[in-house]
């Protein structure tokens, strides 16, 4: 299956492409602890103790609300998990005049 670009988020939805960007990385998160839980068996109730979130938040944000997830809460589920996150910051692609 081929995924998704950040740009053609951007043109598909009418958003700024850093928009975009949030809202793929914020999906791939959630997709990698909801993966880890499955694998160590971790119950949203245990993950929400173990990230020090209430267990709401953490059902809203794995249910698919983004709106809730801020960097904070991101990291805080990761370390719930036991995962971590590596950050690569690139130069973007010039656009052809």
């Amino acid at each position: 299956m081929k995924r998704t670009t950040a740009g053609e988020l951007s043109e598909m939805f009418g958003i700024r492409n850093s928009r975009a960007l949030e809202a793929i990385l914020k999906a791939d998160i959630i997709k990698a602890v909801l993966k880890e839980m499955e694998r160590k068996g971790i119950t949203h109730a245990g993950l929400a103790k173990r990230s020090g979130l209430a267990r709401s938040t953490v059902t809203g944000i794995l249910s698919g609300s983004l709106q809730k997830i801020t960097l904070d809460r991101t990291l805080r589920l990761l370390e719930g998990a036991g995962l971590t996150a590596k950050l690569q910051v690139i130069r973007a692609k010039q656009k052809a005049a």
